[in-house]
């Protein structure tokens, strides 16, 4: 038997007051929600669960699971989702602006400002990499405690994280999601106590449809319209459109798909292109946003507006896409009992990205141990704001590499 006490979402009274608190709770995220992809599931936890209580436990726990099957980045798309389900289309689309804009501004000037300077190694980056290892650490330990309660769902999650590490390619993950839903679609769904979550999606099915056929129009016949295009640009966004659809697994997986895109076509000398993903891991915000350095490195401003929406356009059309059927989804027990083994799989690839990539270029000295076991006791004990937690990371940082 399981205690379900779900916290009831809280529901915007005014449309316009609720597109509102998206824009500027997303942009409070956009610029402090620093570490990676597995970090800002994390941060939005935090902010949109446990503070605002938008949505419950289960609603987060399902969302995000969903966006690990979708291809592209997907805190990005579970910020989109949590958009979408608080203020309808157009939610989405402020959620989005709101988490995306700050990083993507912030890249355009290194382009800009600060082409061929290695920033990768420098202090403070390092101690926003021990913030990362914190952040994550805090999020295993409010989810797993939720979403892995009982003996056979922490199996679950320990021989995910485990698979996860030991077999790394981009579709591990992916598999041991799947194996998880069928085990938990045979071992969960006769569970009683069983409330159902009704995500109301403020977005009718027709618009699903046309978005999800438009995702695959655009990445089959693109690539047919490049050869007349005599400017470059459908080329240009082809390129990053692309690799916005083909990745999963994270923002880091889009490197080499953008690499080789660019790089050996001499768009993009190769220390500019590594440059550029060093200050990308300097600043807040999705990793996807690198798209925005390179479209800027390219093609000035232009080229950094069209590679940012090249490269997030696959996952906004998944997301609306696929949002309004997994709420009716969502309503089987069959479905409800997949997704028990599925966020506890969710749980074991954070512990895995907690461990590689987070802890093993992180945590590298004794000194840095020490630093992350004081920003997980700020987080999950002093209830200190992540942003106080940022900057005294950034601060051990800076301090570590002067001594």
């Amino acid at each position: 038997m399981e205690n379900n006490s779900f916290l009831t979402p809280d529901k915007p009274k005014h449309k316009s007051r609720a597109l509102y608190e998206v824009l500027a709770v997303s942009t409070k995220l956009g610029l402090t929600s620093f570490g990676g992809p597995i970090a800002h599931l994390g941060y939005f936890h935090e902010e949109y669960v446990r503070r605002r209580k938008w949505m419950d436990e289960r609603s987060y726990a399902d969302l995000v699971a969903l966006c690990q099957f979708l291809p592209g980045p997907a805190s990005s798309q579970v910020g989109i989702g949590i958009g979408i389900i608080r203020g309808g289309l157009l939610g989405g689309l402020m959620a989005w602006l709101g988490f995306t804009l700050p990083s993507v501004i912030a890249l355009v000037l290194f382009a800009f400002l600060l082409q061929g300077f290695d920033i990768s190694s420098t202090g403070w980056i390092h101690g926003l990499k021990i913030v990362a290892v914190a952040i994550v650490a805090q999020a295993i330990w409010g989810m797993g405690q939720k979403l892995t309660p009982d003996r056979y769902r922490a199996t679950i999650a320990i021989f995910t994280a485990v698979a996860t590490v030991v077999w790394q390619t981009a579709f591990t993950p992916i598999l041991f999601i799947v194996i998880a839903g069928v085990i938990g679609m045979i071992l969960f769904t006769k569970m009683t106590e069983f409330k159902t979550v009704d995500l109301s999606v403020p977005m009718n099915r027709n618009l699903a449809i046309v978005c999800l056929a438009t995702f695959f129009g655009i990445l089959i016949f693109l690539p047919l319209l490049t050869p007349f295009d005599r400017s470059g640009w459908l080329l240009f966004f082809d390129s990053f459109y692309r690799s916005g659809s083909l990745v999963f697994g994270g923002g880091h997986v889009v490197l080499p798909l953008l690499e080789r895109e660019f790089v050996p076509a001499e768009m993009i000398n190769k220390s500019d292109f590594l440059a550029g993903y060093g200050a990308a891991q300097a600043v807040p915000g999705p990793l996807f946003t690198f798209a925005g350095y390179l479209g800027a490195m390219m093609r000035g401003v232009s080229g950094a507006l069209v590679a940012t929406i090249a490269i997030f356009l696959p996952a906004f059309l998944l997301i609306v896409g696929v949002l309004p059927f997994w709420s009716a989804l969502c309503k089987s027990s069959k479905t409800q009992g997949a997704l028990r083994g599925i966020n506890a799989a969710v749980v074991g690839i954070l512990l895995a990205s907690l461990y590689d990539p987070l802890w093993t270029t992180a945590i590298l000295t004794p000194v840095d141990f020490a630093l992350v076991c004081m920003l997980f006791l700020m987080l999950v004990f002093w209830k200190v704001p992540p942003w106080i937690v940022v900057v005294a990371g950034a601060a051990g940082g800076t301090m570590m590499n002067l001594f």
